[in-house]
């Protein structure tokens, strides 16, 4: 199945996150900073983000979240945030910061922990900063923390060199080309969805997430 494509159970829906989807996003976030300080990565804050910290990204626009709907209960199944800010302490003059968007607050709620959200996150944000001319995608993350640095090269990035500051737990820097996730997306035919016979579970529609019929989120 192409990369820009994902099997799933429950249908999610891309969208910008509101100022009611504030307290969902920040318990993700905090779940989720918990879960990585609970393995020894210092990559967020261990109780999370402060609203101060959020509610700027979902005022901007650039805070957007996969909806799993409201009967599920659960809050957001991931969060993404992807704009134009490079981290002064990072990137520099000779980066080119204009060159990029950047993704920031990644995060997968363990209920969809190995699915392939974060990869399909990633790829749409490569779409989105091709579609604003921009030719690369770009993110720092934990300078320790090699098993996501290898996912990220899996994604398609490629580290660009490692900052280390003692006041900061990021600094490894990554970039892909923005340009690489369009053949994907434009090679991709929609699957139908299908029935789908899980052990010890009734049959259940399974139904594929198509990030390019998200155009209007990948061009605005």
């Amino acid at each position: 199945m192409p990369a820009n494509t994902l099997d799933l159970v429950t249908e999610l829906t891309l969208r910008r996150a509101t100022p009611a989807d504030l307290q969902g996003v920040i318990a993700l976030l905090a779940r989720t900073a918990g879960w990585l300080n609970g393995l020894g990565v210092r990559q967020w804050p261990a109780a999370g983000f402060p609203a101060e910290r959020i509610e700027p990204l979902i005022g901007e626009g650039v805070m957007y979240l996969l909806d799993a709907g409201d009967e599920a209960g659960r809050g957001p199944a991931a969060t993404i945030a992807v704009d134009g800010h490079a981290d002064p302490e990072f990137w520099t003059a000779a980066d080119r910061p204009g060159d990029a968007l950047y993704v920031h607050k990644l995060a997968v709620s363990r209920t969809y922990s190995g699915r392939g959200l974060g990869e399909v996150l990633l790829d749409w944000a490569a779409l989105r900063a091709a579609a604003h001319d921009r030719p690369y995608l770009r993110l720092d993350c934990a300078k320790d923390n090699a098993r996501l640095q290898s996912y990220y090269r899996k994604s398609g990035f490629r580290h660009v060199r490692t900052v280390d500051l003692p006041h900061r737990a990021s600094g490894a820097l990554f970039e892909r080309d923005a340009s690489a996730a369009i053949p994907a997306a434009l090679s991709y035919r929609r699957t139908p969805a299908v029935p789908a016979q899980r052990s010890g579970h009734a049959v259940q529609a399974w139904r594929v997430l198509d990030i390019t019929a998200h155009n209007e989120l990948i061009e605005c």
